[in-house]
């Protein structure tokens, strides 16, 4: 039955309640209803008690709220997800951002001018881009950096494309292709390598929220049985694609940390690599880096 309801106090009430009984996020009604209404918080809060009139804007809610409940991301539903402050456009071709990954952002800044501190015109790959969050976000935040990003799917390419142009990034070239494949193919390499790589153990998907396992994209989620193929194929073609002078940045899952470091170690160990397991803001192993 379709709720009925005419200012916009009732329709939050309505969706937040009835996410709730549903066993969803009931923040979730708010953000849908100030998609719709193109509100800011400040500016739902203050029309609270306004008519809704527009009936079209009004079913166009109900069926999301709906189709939320059902399982849909919120994201998804929106057509984006704010991530360092701007706003991406996201589909089912591509991850959601998650904040976590804003650390690896200020990790690989940070890093980045401690390690080059008088080289300004650097080299960087992201790989496994998606929605081009790492290397869109790196090129605005250091518009010197000199950035490539790549993904296996063309589908996320063409979402990180549009998302490069939104948001008016410094020229970035993206590649479609397999980890660093294309790269070792015409023998180029970099000073800087970023990657939130798939990570998630097979046997760990059944436990995931259904807004995740069945609506995001599997390929990137899932990493191998114990969430690290991914990185074990990193290790294998590192070494071709890397100056003499390097900065390796991972986002890794819980639990990984000393497995990615200690592979790491083992591959450059011939340079000396200096390895940093990185915690989160939950205190959680969330990031590996290597420099030599």
């Amino acid at each position: 039955m379709k709720p009925t309801f005419t200012k916009i106090h009732e329709a939050l009430n309505w969706a937040s309640s009835f996410l709730e009984k549903q066993n969803r996020e009931p923040f979730a009604a708010e953000l849908l209803l100030r998609d719709h209404l193109q509100m800011s918080r400040a500016q739902l809060y203050a029309s609270m008690r306004d008519e809704w009139t527009d009936e079209r804007s009004k079913t166009a809610f109900i069926k999301d709220v709906y189709n939320y409940a059902e399982g849909t991301p919120v994201q998804y539903l929106m057509g984006y997800e704010y991530f360092y402050g701007r706003k991406f456009e996201v589909n089912e071709e591509v991850l959601i951002p998650r904040p976590e990954t804003e650390e690896l952002i200020e990790g690989v800044l940070k890093r980045k001018k401690e390690h080059f501190p008088s080289e300004a015109k650097l080299d960087v790959v992201d790989i496994g881009t998606g929605s081009g969050i790492i290397a869109i976000t790196l090129a605005l935040e250091n518009p010197a950096l000199q950035i490539t990003a790549s993904d296996i799917a063309e589908e996320s390419l063409e979402v990180a494309r549009k998302n490069a142009q939104n948001l008016e990034a410094p020229s970035i070239r993206f590649i479609q292709g397999d980890l660093l494949t294309p790269f070792m193919e015409c023998g180029e390499k970099f000073d800087m390598i970023v990657s939130n790589p798939p990570y998630i153990p097979e046997g760990d998907m059944e436990d995931l929220s259904d807004i995740v396992k069945d609506h995001e994209p599997i390929r990137a989620l899932v990493g191998g049985a114990d969430g690290l193929d991914l990185y074990r194929r990193f290790m294998e073609q590192l070494p071709h694609v890397v100056k003499d002078h390097a900065l390796i940045a991972f986002e890794i899952g819980v639990g990984q940390g000393v497995d990615v470091a200690e592979m790491l170690r083992k591959t450059f160990q011939h340079k000396g690599i200096q390895v940093e397991i990185v915690h989160d803001i939950n205190g959680k192993d969330r990031m590996v880096y290597g420099r030599f």
